[in-house]
């Protein structure tokens, strides 16, 4: 591994470092649901990488550090000027937020031969509950955290060499191309240098394609802190949490969907923040809620919209995360038809994306009238080389989830099998209760999602 970074912070040193979405669905959470009680249960989908005790100890001290971690003026200012959407009494409160690790997060190591040593493997577990507007914010720091640890000291056969010219040339393939993309890498990036110098390559990606008239653009970062280190925007919406909580929380997962969608043009108005996430418990299941008019506004709620327009109609497009894109892409434009929507909707596509896949989905939304855009992650932030065989080396699939909210379970059923989070009772209930269809996808594989150990680094 290189060393040229010791000047760098170690571990994360911004409350802003983390995604966007995690900040949009805070401020809805402090709106609508400020007492209530959760816990995240943390998986690793590629059990073989153990973590050592070494890496435990390190992710130990991380940890702790968040606990020191708050809202600088200089980023406060830039959330006000830029993300205008969130309002002032959420920025207020974010301005005084405090991570409190100590007493909101449970980290285990068990070793499977324990010598007492730094070496020892182990499995690792880490555990999350309090207020769900105060431990909402560990997702993204910790899964970064977590993959910064592996391999700072469990596979330390990779370099940095290379990194931002490797991403510069992604982003030309792709701008060249003509498509709009952004970043989504920071959950699972090697650590933070690789971000940096990731996004230091598509700027410069950028700005040739500015030179040359290219018509693909880099739409900005989902981490907050790096658009404002770089100078991009902030992208994001909403994430499966959202409908998640709001679900468990009413345990009325039949109109949980319109419910969240409901509180969500509450808190921010029609059009804005407006990409909508419809695979949390199946698409077929959020499209019934999709077609349904948005509420009159309720009083004292004069942000509230107005209109007696559909879901569909005021969000300017979807998020595809799970199952088959190709036929994601007929859905909604069977859909958007027979609501007899004309508007050319936007399909962001986020779900393990490389060039070639970009290309082919880009091809099937424009054939299908949709501007399609991409949120292009792991295979920006952390697509390395094995040094000594030359083979690829393989990321973590790591995830932590909402698992309750108001001491009910929270679940998550997605359009793949591969990708169904929660207690498997409740799982199954919910399935029943919407009349799921069993889904699973040849391109879902979650174990072998970024590749596998002897794959050569080009393929």
């Amino acid at each position: 591994m290189a060393s040229d970074t010791s000047a760098l912070p170690e571990g994360i040193f911004s409350l802003l470092d983390t995604d966007l979405y995690k900040l949009t669905m805070q401020c809805c959470i402090l709106k609508f649901f400020p007492e209530v009680l959760v816990t995240y249960s943390f998986t690793n989908r590629t059990p073989d990488k153990k973590l050592s005790r070494a890496a435990y100890k390190w992710l130990q001290a991380q940890v702790a550090k968040l606990e020191g971690v708050s809202l600088s003026t200089d980023e406060l200012q830039f959330l006000k000027s830029t993300c205008t959407y969130l309002n002032d009494t959420y920025l207020q409160f974010l301005s005084n937020f405090c991570l409190r690790p100590s007493k909101q997060l449970k980290l285990v190591f068990n070793p499977i031969q324990d010598t007492g040593k730094d070496s020892d493997l182990g499995e690792f577990s880490i555990h999350t509950e309090g207020l769900w507007v105060d431990t909402i914010l560990y997702e993204i720091p910790l899964l970064a955290l977590i993959s910064e640890a592996y391999f700072k000291f469990c596979d330390t056969d990779w370099s940095y060499t290379g990194q931002e010219d490797k991403a510069y040339t992604k982003g030309v393939q792709l701008l060249e191309a003509g498509c709009l993309f952004s970043e989504f890498g920071t959950r699972r990036r090697r650590d933070y240098h690789t971000q940096d110098v990731v996004l230091k390559g598509l700027r410069r990606a950028q700005d040739e394609a500015t030179q040359k008239g290219w018509k693909g653009k880099l739409t900005g970062t989902s981490n907050v802190h790096f658009a404002m280190k770089h100078n991009l925007m902030p992208i994001g919406t909403v994430a499966h949490e959202w409908f998640m909580g709001v679900a468990a929380i009413t345990n009325d997962y039949e109109h949980a969907n319109e419910l969240a969608l409901q509180y969500w043009t509450t808190t921010f108005g029609e059009g804005v923040l407006g990409i909508a996430l419809t695979d949390t418990f199946g698409t077929p299941a959020f499209l019934r809620a999709f077609k349904k008019p948005l509420p009159a506004p309720a009083e004292g709620e004069p942000s509230a919209p107005a209109s007696k327009k559909t879901y569909a109609q005021v969000f300017t497009g979807v998020r595809q995360d799970s199952g088959d894109p190709l036929e994601f892409v007929k859905m909604m434009r069977e859909f958007y038809d027979a609501e007899g929507i004309k508007d050319k909707k936007i399909i962001v596509f986020s779900d393990s994306l490389n060039i070639e896949l970009c290309f082919k989905y880009k091809v099937a939304a424009e054939a299908n009238g949709f501007q399609p855009s991409f949120g292009v992650g792991t295979f920006l932030t952390n697509d390395y080389v094995q040094e000594s065989t030359g083979h690829k080396s393989i990321p973590l699939n790591i995830v932590i989830k909402i698992a309750s909210a108001s001491g009910r379970y929270a679940v998550k059923i997605s359009d793949n099998i591969g990708k169904n989070t929660g207690d498997r009772a409740t799982v199954d209930d919910v399935k029943q209760r919407l009349g799921y269809t069993e889904k699973s996808w040849a391109g879902g594989d979650e174990s072998k999602r970024w590749g596998t150990a002897d794959q050569s680094a080009t393929s």
